[in-house]
């Protein structure tokens, strides 16, 4: 083989890029489009390339959510540790996490996922996992009763606006934002 035609094996790169396709492919077109095929023809390999890295398409979509769960673990140690006040210092993270996620690449990755997290158990499982090891990680600073409601306040905005046409459901964002955050602050803890 001439050093043209012989291509350097880099398995970590095609791995990732096979990520980053799946992961398009299913904020741009819905998860609906994340077929073996199509991912394959996007990140340039077989099938069988893909099968070499991955076991199944559900592999496939396990480690799309676990690196979209290490990029919001990141982003929200990053807030926390900009925050002053240890009282709900990880439910303010998801607070500000959520409302900084909407202008990025990663929100439509998310909203794409999310619809395969209500149908797919081993995605809840992974979701779940994560979130109670955040709760565990955090109970000294969160475990209230206050503090779970605006977590599923967030929640449930999340899925307001996956299922809203205009994309995003309420009125003023940025009073939401506040008056969450807001809720989350030890005064309002009853």
């Amino acid at each position: 083989m001439d050093m043209l035609t012989e291509r350097k094996k880099q398995p970590d790169v095609v791995r990732r890029n096979l990520m980053d396709c799946a992961a398009r492919l299913a904020a741009e077109q819905g998860f609906s489009a994340v077929s073996v095929q199509a991912v394959a023809s996007a990140a340039g390999v077989t099938k069988g390339g893909l099968f070499h890295h991955f076991a199944s398409k559900q592999a496939l979509l396990e480690a799309v959510l676990g690196d979209l769960l290490a990029k919001l673990d990141e982003d929200i140690d990053a807030l926390i540790s900009q925050d002053c006040e240890d009282y709900g210092c990880f439910t303010r993270a998801y607070i500000n996490a959520f409302f900084a996620d909407r202008g990025r690449e990663s929100y439509a990755q998310w909203s794409a996922i999310s619809v395969a997290l209500i149908s797919e158990p081993s995605l809840r499982q992974l979701w779940e996992s994560w979130f109670s090891g955040r709760l565990t990680r955090h109970k000294k600073t969160d475990d209230h009763l206050n503090l779970e409601l605006v977590r599923l306040a967030i929640d449930g905005l999340w899925l307001a606006d996956l299922v809203s046409e205009k994309g995003h459901a309420g009125g003023n964002r940025s009073a939401l934002h506040k008056q969450l955050l807001k809720a989350a602050q030890k005064e309002h803890d009853t």
